[in-house]
């Protein structure tokens, strides 16, 4: 059985979710139009949340909901994926945030909490020594993890550092496939799980993001390990089609998670060739994803 598809996902109950200049300067998904409008944007965040995780649970995915301390504030502390991964045996790897405002996401007792759920946690293999030398990896924002095959997919910028990505790679006996990827206004795009998803049979991604010299690697590597490649335009890209991720429920069904705006950008073509092998599910999240830069995969931590 694959083990790339999610079975449980720890989610991050927002507690001052905000436009956050700071990471906007690497992100260009963020939108800062209307960010003054603090109170409205963080209440909207939290009704957003709330309607994501009640529409998921009503799907029959396993949700761990936790909560945001109140201090320090964390505007981004709704995307949980960045700092911390967890592995089949056990291990749990902590990862260096380019942005000092994101370093304090990184709390001990999240992992206490999902320990007390459950969740196998063996040792913790910590990389974020790293930002002293301003090297960062920005855990499976940063990182595609083909599970099954152990291939680790990455972008370089400012946030993915191949230096990390090698030891990442060192440690959990992953093979690196490195590549370089751009948005319209040819800047380097921030992460790799803005531009490619990857399931347990098939990828979704945005080729032309990829120059086209480097490109063959990544579709080589994909066809080797029996994966459909499902393209998705630039523009697709900007509406979040490719940072969704693969989940099954509690009947055993493949559900491909998305938000409205990734499901509203995809063709019927798209749709059919992703409906082989997944349900699609979409949640509304238009607030996070302006204001954040990043949709519904970055809210969605597979802890098992």
């Amino acid at each position: 059985m694959s083990k790339q598809a999610a079975k449980r996902i720890m989610m991050m109950r927002p507690k001052h979710f905000g436009f956050d200049p700071s990471t906007a300067r690497s992100n260009s998904f963020q939108n800062r139009e209307g960010a003054n409008e603090t109170s409205t944007i963080e209440n909207q965040a939290k009704l957003e949340f709330e309607g994501a995780v009640s529409k998921l649970r009503s799907e029959g995915i396993d949700v761990i909901a936790l909560d945001d301390t109140d201090h320090p504030i964390k505007p981004n502390a709704v995307f949980p994926n960045n700092w911390v991964s967890f592995h089949d045996d056990g291990r749990v790897v902590l990862y260096p945030m380019m942005t000092e405002s994101r370093r304090s996401e990184r709390r001990d007792e999240v992992l206490t909490q999902l320990s007390e759920e459950g969740i196998k946690i063996n040792e913790v293999v910590d990389l974020s020594v790293f930002e002293k030398e301003d090297k960062f990896l920005e855990s499976t924002g940063s990182v595609i993890l083909d599970y099954d095959y152990k291939l680790a997919y990455a972008c370089v910028s400012t946030r993915t550092h191949p230096v990390v990505l090698d030891k990442f790679c060192e440690l959990m006996c992953y093979e690196p496939i490195v590549f370089e990827a751009f948005n319209k206004t040819d800047e380097a795009i921030y992460h790799t799980n803005v531009l490619m998803c990857l399931a347990a049979e098939y990828a979704v991604i945005c080729l032309d993001a990829i120059p086209f010299i480097q490109r063959e690697d990544v579709i080589s590597a994909l066809e080797r390990t029996n994966h459909e490649v499902i393209e998705i335009t630039m523009d697709q890209m900007y509406a979040f089609a490719g940072n969704m991720l693969e989940v099954i429920n509690n009947e055993g069904e493949s559900v491909l998670v998305m938000s409205k705006s990734a499901f509203d950008s995809l063709s019927e073509d798209q749709k059919s060739s992703i409906k082989q092998y997944s349900k699609l599910l979409w949640v509304q999240i238009p607030t996070i994803e302006k204001y954040g830069g990043g949709s519904i995969r970055c809210m969605m931590c597979k802890v098992e």
